[in-house]
């Protein structure tokens, strides 16, 4: 079940202190992992969370491991998870919500293209839901990414009946133990559309809230080559076949 833009009551929203793993899939970011790192910190430090941190490097030839290893050698809450090599955004993503260990788990990219600041927002939301799926404002990409992303969500919504205005917005927030109910099998771009198809077929319940979307500051986009696209369209009625004959 997914409702769009619905305010929720509020009751029951926050914990006090809210448990959650916060996560960033990186590749070749080097230049951008301390950063998008220590203003996590600061934004959980400032809540009071109970909280832990994970960097999934998947299989950078950057320094970018080697930069999340010091900043985990530096501070407790922090932990480093490596791919030996690329395996994909999706295996990515399935290693970080694997190692969350706490009672929600939020995950965003390490390329600094959002702010972590808007996630405390989001917490007031799973008072009623179960999962919060944001959606760009003003997303900050060329025309064509712009385009490819509004077809494939439409695309998607019209495979799984999910209206949903930004599958892959790289800003969501889910309770854990979702993740011990479902399976994830996509090792690509189709992460986001496996999670919240299984999620909904489930029922859980998603609510969306607008965050806004900054300009890559520095590194290189990697999601939108041709080959990755083409894969995931692919990907994506296989999906939907597994999905209809699970029970």
């Amino acid at each position: 079940m997914v409702q769009a833009d619905r305010p929720a009551s509020g009751q029951g929203a926050r914990r006090s202190p809210v448990s959650i793993s916060v996560f960033f899939p990186c590749y070749n970011e080097q230049a951008n992992v301390q950063r998008v790192t220590e203003e996590a910190i600061r934004v959980l430090d400032e809540m009071g969370a109970d909280y832990e941190i994970i960097i999934v490097d998947d299989g950078s030839a950057d320094d970018t491991g080697r930069i999340a290893d010091e900043i985990a050698a530096g501070n407790g809450r922090v932990r480093v998870i490596h791919h030996e090599r690329n395996l994909g955004y999706g295996a990515a993503l399935q290693s970080g919500f694997r190692a969350a260990r706490k009672e929600l788990v939020f995950y965003t990219d390490g390329d600094g293209q959002f702010d972590i600041g808007e996630m405390p927002a989001l917490l007031e939301l799973l008072g009623d839901y179960d999962i919060v799926s944001c959606y760009r404002i003003d997303r900050q990409d060329n025309l064509v990414r712009k385009i490819n992303g509004w077809l494939w969500t439409r695309v998607v919504g019209l495979v799984f009946s999910m209206k949903v205005r930004d599958v892959d917005c790289a800003f969501k927030l889910y309770r854990r133990r979702l993740f011990d109910e479902i399976t994830m099998e996509s090792t690509g771009a189709l992460i986001d559309t496996e999670i919240l198809a299984r999620a909904v077929r489930k029922g859980y319940t998603i609510t969306q809230k607008g965050v806004h979307h900054y300009r890559r500051q520095a590194g290189r986009q990697t999601g939108a080559s041709p080959r990755v696209v083409l894969r995931a369209f692919k990907e994506l009625w296989q999906l939907r076949r597994r999905i209809v004959r699970e029970p």
